[in-house]
């Protein structure tokens, strides 16, 4: 679980890298970003999250609060991005450079303070089972096309309503 996971997150290091550069269709990787970003995590906090609460000692509720609310808040920055009309403007570099700070932000602290110490606390077996899992629900919500601007407006407004993202915030 712990290597799939980590493998999704230098996925969104590469999508983002491309988005910034513009070497490639950027509405295509933003579309293919916003779909792997809204399923990993979402299944994270479905399947992995209250696992994880309760195996590992050095991860507690306050983490996973912190961590919901910076998938929270990297949702409400991904819609900013999937809201804009074109991929050749100022204000799509400034969406990307926001995004990309909050979710290798993200990455960094999760890596970090829940799954490195998962590493050493949860059993193999949990962490393969947790695996398949994580995987089979992330893959399922990337075949729904979970990206959709729809949704992942539906997820921000949800996000609201639960608290977990400022009104100022996009």
């Amino acid at each position: 679980m712990l290597d799939l996971i980590a493998e999704d997150h230098r996925r969104f290091e590469r999508l983002l890298s491309q988005l910034r550069l513009g070497t490639s269709d950027r509405d295509a990787i933003r579309r293919a970003f916003a779909d792997v970003l809204i399923a990993h995590g979402e299944a994270e906090e479905e399947l992995v999250y209250p696992v994880l609460r309760n195996q590992v000692h050095d991860v507690d509720q306050d983490d996973v609060e912190h961590g919901t609310e910076e998938h929270a808040e990297g949702n409400a920055a991904l819609l900013a991005v999937l809201e804009l009309k074109g991929t050749e403007t100022r204000a799509f570099q400034e969406a990307v450079e926001k995004l990309s700070s909050l979710v290798a932000h993200h990455i960094a602290e999760e890596e970090l303070s829940i799954l490195e110490p998962a590493r050493t606390e949860v059993s193999e077996r949990i962490r393969y089972g947790l695996g398949e899992k994580w995987a089979a629900r992330r893959n399922a919500l990337v075949d729904e096309g979970c990206g959709d601007v729809d949704n992942v407006r539906r997820i921000v407004r949800a996000a609201r309503k639960e608290g977990l993202l400022e009104d100022t915030e996009v």
